[in-house]
């Protein structure tokens, strides 16, 4: 998949970020360089290859430290919303930004 000129154009104009035709053509050749590196890795058969927790366990057995899913830090919601110039049922509340 190989970008246009205009592409990138549009991709800046998202972004908000205004290039010159330098700078344009440099990221052409940055993001197409970067897709063909995508394509080279779509190309490659993965099946039958079971993902890894970590890129070590490749060469060595890795034991993962998982931790208890429990709460260690007390409520402070209250505490926390008192500056707030509105809350409602624990929530924020803001004004509407969207027309």
């Amino acid at each position: 998949m190989a970008l246009t000129p205009q592409d990138v154009s549009r991709i800046a104009h998202l972004a908000r970020l205004e290039l010159s035709e330098t700078e344009q053509a440099t990221m052409l050749e940055q993001l197409n360089g970067f897709f063909g590196i995508v394509e080279q890795m779509r190309a490659v058969d993965t099946r039958g290859v079971e993902p890894l927790s970590t890129p070590l366990s490749a060469v060595q057995a890795v034991a993962l430290r998982l931790r208890d899913d429990a709460v260690t830090e007390p409520d402070r919601r209250d505490a926390n919303q008192r500056s707030a110039p509105a809350v409602e049922d624990g929530l924020f509340l803001v004004p509407k930004v969207i027309e």
